[in-house]
């Protein structure tokens, strides 16, 4: 009877069931809002309206994410259940009530009503759900895993990279087979599901046994927290944060396009899968990588820095342009757009660790929540800073593609507008590594441990 008891003490207090497993349940429903792109085209053509005109539900989605996260961050630090379950239903609801408006506008082609309904469910009501459920775990996590914070964190916002890899193929399959119909059948049948799985994990979120959340009274409010150092670093950390997301949103946006233009249309899907989890692996390599270092703004460095030098590689080449045919230049634009989606998934895993060493965990939740603004914001410009640019510079050239039963495509791509994205991503990158080096200071342990090292050379 007393093992039983044990036991039962024991799996209630693992940091596995309380605090991976619920953040991997969490994280893996809601980072299939990158899905979109599998099926922005079917319902566009469901609903009688243009692919541009669906395609702000998903810029809305991101932008509620940020301002969800940062207006309910201290929702989520005074209760984390109460956060995680907003998180499951809101998910859920949004998911289910785009499935409705989809099916409405299938009913009515071309009605407004439809529209606005997708933006409302799939934008603002899903984009809270992803707010409050990306932060929800992070805090838990770190609490729980307090030697390897970035491995941690690292390990359940992979869970939201490789979603898409995850669901991808399941919502394809879905479509192929569930008939007339299959667009909103699908977003029904999702929300039930996803809802299972983000409530399993509200119900086994817990934070350990010990750990007393100052109270309201004695807690000093953000910006105190924020002004224990120069607000300019804090300020920097938002700033470079804002431009990786940016960066990368604005290649991933036309990362399919580029593939065809480099003559890889026939596997567009499996290019598609391994960028995806080439994120997932940033966001998990590049964190928990960073628990060897005396200062995780380090990560940030190398990040900008490879970006840049991969960006820069293509540019004077310009791969994009001229890769088609040839092997290297293929090569090498592959490896911008893989090295790109690892750096902006490592961009993500490496803030809230990066947050805590600087403000520590008092307010942590808060924090997180403000700073994950910058994704917000750069779901308003990123995606759309590139479609403008591919609009304006450049001209659309048709390039054909032999189809598996052996008919040929013809594709129209803009090589020239693919590579001008890139002079603006490269501009952004330079300025958020400067940042990186003069805004955000050293954290107390890098500091520390930078005296340790010059006192013992001079003792020696």
């Amino acid at each position: 009877m007393e093992t039983k008891e044990k036991k039962k003490a024991s799996w209630r207090n693992n940091k596995w069931f309380r605090a991976a497993i619920p953040a991997l349940l969490l994280h893996c429903s809601i980072g299939t809002v990158y899905c979109w792109s599998i099926f922005s085209q079917e319902i566009a053509d469901y609903i009688g309206f243009s692919k541009s005109a669906t395609e702000w539900a998903f810029s809305f989605a991101i932008f509620f994410l940020g301002m969800s996260a940062a207006f309910l961050g201290n929702v989520v630090e005074k209760d984390i259940h109460k956060a995680s379950l907003i998180a499951a239903i809101c998910f859920a609801v949004g998911m289910a009530g785009t499935g409705f408006f989809i099916w409405y506008g299938g009913a009515h082609k071309g009605s407004a009503l439809a529209l606005i309904g997708i933006y409302i469910c799939y934008g603002f009501i899903m984009g809270i759900g992803l707010g409050t459920g990306y932060l929800s775990p992070v805090k838990t996590l770190m609490l729980w895993f307090e030697d390897r914070k970035g491995l941690a964190t690292g390990l359940a916002v992979a869970g939201f990279g490789s979603a898409k890899a995850i669901a991808s193929p399941i919502m394809q399959a879905m479509l192929d087979n569930l008939g007339k119909g299959g667009i909103y059948k699908m977003f029904i049948i999702l929300a039930g599901v996803y809802f299972v799985m983000m409530f399993t994990g509200h119900l086994l979120l817990k934070k350990p046994e010990g750990w007393h959340e100052p109270s309201h009274e004695n807690k000093p409010s953000i910006m105190s927290v924020l002004k224990t150092k120069p607000l300019t670093n804090y300020i920097g950390i938002w700033l470079m944060f804002y431009i990786n997301i940016t960066c990368g949103l604005a290649l991933i946006s036309q990362e399919k396009m580029i593939v065809k233009c480099l003559g890889l249309a026939g596997i567009v899907g499996i290019i598609s899968t391994v960028s995806a989890l080439f994120n997932a692996g940033g966001r998990l390599g590049f964190s928990a990588w960073a628990d060897t270092m005396k200062d995780r703004n380090t990560i940030y460095k190398l990040i900008f820095i490879m970006s840049i030098a991969f960006t820069a590689v293509i540019m004077l080449t310009n791969g994009i342009k001229n890769g088609e045919g040839n092997m290297l230049l293929t090569v090498l634009s592959l490896s911008l757009i893989f090295v790109v989606n690892a750096g902006y998934g490592g961009g993500f895993s490496n803030v809230p660790t990066l947050l805590s060493d600087h403000y520590g965990m008092g307010s942590i939740s808060a924090i997180h929540g403000i700073t994950l603004s910058a994704w917000g914001f750069a779901g308003l410009t990123g995606n759309q800073m590139a479609s403008w640019i591919v609009k304006t510079f450049g001209k659309e050239v048709p390039i054909e593609h032999t189809l598996a039963d052996g008919t040929v495509e013809t594709i129209m791509v803009n090589p020239t507008g693919y590579q001008y994205v890139l002079y603006a991503t490269l501009a952004l990158y330079i300025i958020a590594l400067v940042i990186c080096l003069v805004m955000v200071k050293p954290t107390d342990k890098a500091l520390e441990a930078k005296k340790a090292k010059k006192a013992a050379k001079q003792n020696a």
